[in-house]
């Protein structure tokens, strides 16, 4: 109830930045929901339509000393994966590798353990078997050691005939596509990086393994303040009651073993990805880190058919294919069927209906495309949420940007 009062009586306009006024609706709401917390942390939305950016906002607090900035920085988590994905995109694009031809031909080493017909398509998609990163490593901290990781990758074992069912690679994912981009062009992922997506789209900040240059630039989670302990003799607390998650888990039959394996590494307690060693590592299926101008601007090329500003860096062909879907039911670690198409998931909404595409973060960040609106959107934080399905900001966000699109394409906002 407490936060509902706080939405319906926050202010309105608790944010600094530009809007069109198609999409002053959305700011307000961006508010809304930021307004009780702004002490506790920062955020930044930043939306282009039709090529133009129409919104560009932020509140809150970058660290306790320092307020968020338009250029500030934020650890995105999974919302990596779709950069990562879009890299590959543009890679194949240009002849380097193909989404059909065996990882193998272009890492050797890869064909280990019955790998060898595995194809980018397969990992991609999810539909590798090689989701489990809790097996394969003894502590948390090896993930940050990027050479060691391919080899751990290299020598894996699916576990499920490729093809035959899906799995979330939480984490192996940035391992299995950074590794053969690396492999398939000879160049390191941060040159890949830099010459054909930083550059081609002049980004503001982007990066799987942060510089020590630009660590100032970083957002981290600000400390918890402090509550009085408790008199002696009050009534124990209540154990906690189950999560909206928790209850999701259960009703779709998950098994949480997989989960575990597929998202929580042996040691993960004495590894940080806000630490500077976790900012300055490469896993780019977790710590990818990026202003929300950045990851709108990527996804406003891949709104526009993979072309920006007179350049075509994905084709048309391979357009079709990363947009089109590959599996449509549950996999084994979603609580929810995210219809995978070649790095990305659907867009998750409070009801409106998109063909779009996109990746969200564990922290809540995320960002998506809609070719049919030619619309974009990018949302980030540092607050300490997590959820694997998002936070319900995320998806607020995402409806309210959606219905201000139709009601400047359509004349009317809409529900669904």
């Amino acid at each position: 109830m407490n936060k509902i009062k706080e939405y319906i009586f926050a202010n309105t306009e608790n944010y600094q930045g530009q809007t069109d006024e198609r999409f002053q609706d959305l700011a307000k709401q961006f508010s809304r929901m930021q307004d009780a917390r702004t002490d506790l942390g920062g955020a930044a939305l930043v939306v282009y339509f039709q090529g133009q950016k129409v919104v560009d906002i932020y509140t809150g607090k970058k660290s306790a000393t320092e307020n968020w900035q338009s250029d500030t920085l934020s650890v995105c988590y999974s919302t990596g994966k779709g950069v990562l994905s879009t890299l590959a995109h543009i890679l194949v694009s240009e002849g380097f590798l193909d989404y059909d031809t065996p990882v193998a031909q272009y890492w050797p080493d890869f064909a280990q353990n019955g790998k060898a017909k595995i194809t980018l398509r397969h990992i991609l998609s999810h539909q590798s078997g090689l989701y489990d990163i809790r097996n394969q490593i003894e502590t948390a901290l090896e993930m940050a050691d990027w050479s060691h990781m391919l080899e751990v990758i290299a020598k894996a074992k699916p576990h499920f005939e490729i093809a035959t069912d899906a799995a979330y690679q939480a984490l192996t994912f940035g391992w299995l596509v950074g590794g053969v981009l690396e492999k398939a062009t000879g160049k390191s992922l941060s040159d890949l990086m830099l010459q054909y997506l930083v550059q081609p789209l002049q980004l503001d900040g982007a990066y799987f393994g942060v510089t020590e240059f630009e660590l100032a630039r970083v957002a981290r989670p600000l400390a918890k303040l402090k509550t009085e302990p408790k008199p002696s003799g009050q009534a124990k607390p209540k154990p906690k009651k189950a999560s909206l998650f928790d209850k999701i888990v259960e009703w779709s039959g998950q098994n949480p073993q997989d989960f575990q394996d597929a998202m929580i590494p042996k040691g993960m307690k004495k590894f940080s990805f806000f630490s500077d060693e976790g900012l300055k590592a490469v896993i780019p299926a977790a710590n990818g880190v990026f202003t929300a101008d950045s990851l709108a601007k990527i996804y406003a090329m891949l709104a526009n058919a993979g072309e920006w500003k007179g350049q075509q860096l994905i084709r048309p062909d391979i357009f079709k294919n990363l947009s089109t879907i590959q599996y449509t039911q549950r996999d084994r670690i979603m609580p929810l069927p995210m219809y995978w198409r070649l790095g990305y998931h659907r867009v998750l909404t409070l009801g409106k209906s998109s063909k779009g595409f996109g990746h969200m973060g564990f922290n809540g960040s995320g960002a998506w495309c809609d070719r049919e609106r030619n619309l974009s959107f990018a949302y980030t934080h540092n607050f300490a949420t997590g959820s694997i399905t998002g936070d319900y900001r995320l998806w607020g966000l995402t409806q309210e940007t959606l219905r201000c699109a139709d009601a400047a394409l359509k004349g009317r906002k809409g529900w669904f």
